[in-house]
């Protein structure tokens, strides 16, 4: 990061938020790199893969696992929302999430073709750009530049980050057209209506949410959608008055037993927020299994997903 970089992201996250950010990046490499007596998320330790994939052999599921992995469903979620302004009803939001872009067995070849077939007026992101979570990432930002090219809609591209990317990243994701929010919003313009997107810093590893400061300048009874990298903010999104709360991080357990039963979810929250559709008081949200996998390229009983919300006004 050079000194102008540096200098805008202060402004961006403020003093207290970038140097923790930094350190704890730090600190996570790290720990990968021999560092003891230091703690780490068993979704970011990479070292039990080889046993895992040894595990799955075995067993001999590792090539029904390796093929579910480009297995996309694509699954239309329709959503009332009651302060929904009238101009958006109908607006479709494509939810990309957990991409882990450079660890696709395929490159993307799949999930290119998928995409190029939809229909939708805004794309967003929500988190885990990178397949590591640590060390070089400009092996992410050339298969992003492949994918984004196999996305059109007139609202463009909004993203977030995860606790699988870098604060560095972020220059080079917003140079391919991906409005990037770091504790920040946007506001969407229809028909005179206005309808805000707001984005949080990962809230899972690195703590670097601050959804008061994302909010600032917008009217609390304002008709918002948050994007945060894992659902655990539900009681801090209820408070804010969001409306619609989309999220990942789960990958909706990738390994899990028949019925889509999850073996680990990987999120401090109740398990029935860490999947599909859900709701909690005034607040409505969607936790999406993921496009892309950590540690391998494998899913069990658990496709990943491609989700189109459509918005409606509630009657």
């Amino acid at each position: 990061m050079d000194a102008a970089q540096f200098s805008r992201f202060l402004d961006r996250l403020g003093p207290d938020h970038l140097s923790k950010r930094l350190y704890l990046q730090t600190l996570h490499t790290a720990v990968k790199f021999g560092a003891r007596g230091l703690h780490v998320y068993i979704e970011n330790f990479d070292a039990v893969a080889p046993y895992l994939k040894a595990l799955l052999k075995i067993s001999g599921l590792w090539g029904r696992a390796v093929r579910n992995s480009t297995n996309y469903e694509v699954v239309e979620h329709t959503v009332p929302l009651a302060r929904l302004p009238r101009a958006f009803h109908g607006f479709r939001i494509l939810h990309l999430s957990d991409l882990h872009i450079e660890g696709i067995v395929d490159q993307g070849q799949q999930l290119r073709a998928v995409l190029s077939t939809l229909d939708y007026d805004l794309c967003v992101f929500t988190g885990d750009f990178r397949f590591l979570t640590y060390g070089d990432y400009h092996h992410t930002l050339a298969h992003m530049a492949e994918l984004v090219k196999a996305i059109h809609c007139p609202e463009g591209m909004i993203g977030i980050l995860g606790n699988h990317d870098f604060l560095e990243m972020v220059p080079g994701l917003e140079a391919l057209g991906i409005r990037m929010l770091l504790n920040e919003s946007t506001a969407l313009s229809r028909g005179g209506d206005t309808l805000w997107v707001v984005g949080v810093d990962d809230t899972h590893w690195y703590e670097g949410d601050d959804l008061d400061r994302a909010l600032k300048g917008i009217p609390p009874d304002a008709p918002k959608i948050l994007l945060a990298h894992s659902p655990e903010l539900i009681p801090e999104a209820a408070s804010a008055q969001i409306d619609y709360y989309l999220s990942g991080h789960s990958h909706g357990g990738q390994l899990c037993l028949p019925g889509g039963i999850p073996l680990k979810t990987g999120s401090w929250c109740a398990r029935r927020f860490v999947k599909g559709a859900w709701e909690s008081g005034t607040v409505k949200g969607y936790t999406s299994r993921g496009v892309g996998c950590s540690l391998l390229p494998v899913r069990l009983f658990c496709h990943p997903e491609i989700v189109i919300h459509t918005l409606q006004c509630q009657d």
